[in-house]
């Protein structure tokens, strides 16, 4: 007989064995997993020591509909019992993946037209990339091959979507990032704006700062700018007034293509379908992930306007091929969770439920303020960044050393809400787009609770 291994077993195995990403991992080899997730229901989380806990950050930013979504789990057992897998490959499809890629097309922003899926994020920010390269190269312009993007902002792991990241932490020791891939600042008012400085000067500084970029490479060499409509991963940072409309201005005076990563924004998270409705942004083509199927099947789409694709139609003539793919591109599993997703999205009018519950959420969140710890709120939808701060007066930074956010993320977690901290001491709090107004008071009853441990704890 075969003996099972235990919930604490797996604790220690996990530990010898799992490489985990964006982790301590002499800490994590010491110490095992901070936390062993068995189960979820709704917005909630269940760990193996039977804590239950709010789940304040849905997964990685993706899991929009909750946990335990039989429509979602039916439409991948009923996929995986007629077509388990087809690739895409050699003009191949299935009819689940043609029917996602219509319906995108005309969920999307702007004159969009054709859609390549992918599995992640990071995968589809990467096909841009050599996208982007090749169309130059078909347009005659095969020196427009500089990426701008912003400092903290996030597009992924790859090699090259981490060049284009602007995340320190993620170059260092890995030889990155490439050449060819510069950055510009990132709008965050509070901590950066100089004393007396309004939203929109703060903003025009910005676009100075994007235009003197631009200059310094020279037009004729850069590519495209790539941003979120709402920076996610440098901490949940809500333009101020005034960014957008200038930072596009000056991305259509020189020309420039504009890639909006919608991989966070994508699907409802700001209050629309897309962040690029709610800051009316213009672009040229845009990346999804994570809620296209909820988080319950890895799925990605990069979708383009009818020129970019003619553009790479001529370089496949020439070739014989589109010398690029991936094996699980538009996987028969992942196409039907997507489509089920999108029936949901659309049958609740989950954007509609977000619209309603976020002046609660934001409420919530900037009532925060009051506390000693809190200097910053900003956010839209169901999307808030809470900056942390030493001195509110002077916006001090607490020193790093002291991990702050962290201690405020793992109180939360002794608490029962997972939230994210992001440097510099930022909480990030997203939860899954199906929260209710019940739901939201306790999180940010439990994120207050949370703070008010951290300062107990600093004051020791």
């Amino acid at each position: 007989m075969i003996e099972m291994t235990t919930e604490l077993d797996l604790r220690t195995v996990d530990a010898r064995h799992h490489v985990h990403g964006h982790t301590n991992l002499r800490q994590h080899s010491q110490h095992g997993p901070s936390a062993m997730v068995v189960g979820g229901e709704g917005v909630w989380i269940t760990t193996d020591d039977g804590r239950r806990l709010i789940d304040g950050f849905s997964g990685l930013g993706c899991t929009s509909l909750g946990y335990d979504n039989a429509r979602l789990a039916t439409a991948a057992h009923d996929q995986l019992t007629t077509l388990p897998y087809a690739p895409t490959f050699y003009g191949r499809t299935h009819p689940t993946v043609a029917s996602l890629a219509e319906r995108l097309v005309a969920k999307a922003p702007g004159d969009m037209s054709r859609v390549m899926f992918q599995c992640s994020g990071s995968e589809a920010n990467d096909s841009l990339i050599k996208f982007v390269w090749y169309r130059n190269i078909a347009r005659g312009e095969p020196d427009r091959r500089v990426f701008i993007s912003r400092w903290r902002g996030y597009y992924g792991n790859t090699v090259a979507s981490v060049s284009m990241s602007g995340q320190p932490h993620m170059h260092a020791k890995f030889g990155l990032p490439l050449e060819g891939f510069v950055k510009t600042e990132t709008p965050n008012y509070y901590l950066n704006h100089s004393d007396g400085e309004t939203e929109e000067e703060f903003s025009q500084r910005m676009a100075d700062d994007l235009e003197r970029v631009i200059l310094e490479v020279g037009p004729e060499k850069v590519a495209a700018f790539a941003a979120e409509p709402m920076q996610s991963g440098g901490g949940a940072i809500r333009p101020p007034e005034g960014y957008w409309p200038r930072m596009q201005a000056v991305l259509r005076e020189h020309g420039i293509h504009f890639h909006v990563d919608e991989v966070v924004c994508g699907f409802g998270r700001t209050g629309n379908w897309w962040g690029s409705e709610t800051f009316d942004l213009e672009p040229d083509s845009i990346s999804c992930a994570k809620a296209l199927t909820g988080g319950y099947f890895p799925m990605s789409a990069l979708i383009l306007k009818e020129d970019f694709y003619q553009d790479m139609q001529r370089n496949a003539d020439e070739v014989g091929v589109l010398g690029h793919g991936f094996t699980y591109s538009g996987h028969p599993v992942g196409a039907a969770v997507a489509m089920e997703a999108l029936d949901i999205y659309e049958e609740t009018d989950l954007v509609g439920h977000v619209r309603n519950v976020s002046p609660g959420f934001l409420a919530g969140c900037e009532a925060l303020l009051d506390h000693p710890l809190v200097g910053d709120v900003r956010g839209v939808g169901l999307f808030c960044g809470i900056q942390l701060v030493a001195d509110k007066g002077n916006r001090e930074l607490f020193d790093p050393a002291l991990m702050v956010g962290q201690r405020v993320q793992d109180h939360a977690h002794d608490r029962g809400v997972y939230l994210r901290a992001i440097t510099p001491d930022r909480i990030s709090f997203m939860p899954p787009l199906i929260i209710n107004e019940e739901e939201i008071a306790e999180a940010t009853r439990r994120l207050a609770a949370a703070l008010d441990d951290t300062l107990t704890e600093l004051g020791r």
